[in-house]
């Protein structure tokens, strides 16, 4: 790895993308900060020389300790990813708007706050990367995945006004959209699901259920990790780099065709 980046931190980092990403992190010799609400659930990180930080990204006094223990430890770092994130799923109409919330406040809010506190040293040393781990749901669309589109969305149009302001520091900005990753986040959806009993659109949910159990084998996390160390290494990093089940293929169809032939294609999963 090109030894400019020395330090890196790493969000939501107890499972899955973020804790693969960690790891890959500490191989290529790099002090890791992980960070995630369960300390516990990181001891293996620590074992293999991790520095673990207990942190809920929607609580802005604990992301502002983290950021001050981070700046206290090593004067703060040269990578951040931004990994932390879960899906919201359910219809517009039948969602809390406090549920759609506490959802900008985990995928979008609390890694910005986050990157506004660590950006001052990279700025000062006119170096550093921000990956801010999207989806390819930041491109696309579905039904009843409003609340978690809109967030990935955002989170796209958000990174790349930060990619131009960072520039003239040294400072990279990548987007990194993976694609159906086996990180429990097909669980997650039906575990945040938001719906009534009686839904007006139970039809609709009873298809979306059956479409994610029948999606079969999804890509392992190293797929994302090799995309962020691709990242890393490179002297000019891509804006984007996409991978995992279905990323590419889909993300080519959004681009190639209008946006009623995707309606068509994506609803034909649900008929």
């Amino acid at each position: 790895m090109a030894r400019r980046y020395s330090t890196a931190l790493v969000t939501g980092a107890s499972s899955g993308m973020g804790k693969d990403i960690a790891l890959r992190l500490l191989k290529e010799g790099l002090t890791v900060y992980v960070a995630a609400r369960s300390v516990d659930r990181m001891a293996d990180l620590a074992e293999a020389g991790a520095i673990p930080i207990a942190m809920d990204i929607t609580k802005d006094a604990e992301i502002t300790a983290a950021a001050e223990q981070i700046h206290a430890g090593h004067g703060g770092v040269d990578i951040l990813v931004n990994n932390a994130g879960f899906g919201q799923y359910g219809p517009v109409e039948e969602t809390p708007i406090d549920s759609a919330r506490y959802q900008f406040e985990v995928n979008l809010f609390g890694l910005a706050r986050l990157t506004q506190l660590l950006l001052p040293p990279m700025r000062q040393n006119r170096k550093g990367l921000v990956i801010n781990i999207s989806s390819m749901g930041g491109k696309i669309y579905t039904p009843l995945g409003a609340w978690y589109h809109v967030t990935k969305h955002a989170l796209e149009g958000w990174s790349d006004c930060l990619r131009l302001e960072l520039a003239e520091f040294g400072i990279d900005v990548v987007i990194a959209e993976p694609g159906l990753i086996n990180t429990g986040f097909t669980a997650g959806v039906q575990t945040h699901f938001a719906a009534s009993a009686e839904s007006a659109y139970a039809g609709l949910i009873g298809k979306l259920v059956e479409a994610v159990d029948s999606d079969g084998a999804s890509s392992p996390p190293s797929v994302i990790s090799d995309l962020v160390i691709r990242a890393i290494r490179a002297d000019r990093p891509r804006t984007r780099y996409a991978g995992g089940k279905m990323a590419r293929p889909v993300l080519f169809l959004r681009w190639l065709i209008s946006d009623r032939m995707f309606d068509r294609m994506i609803m034909s999963r649900f008929t």
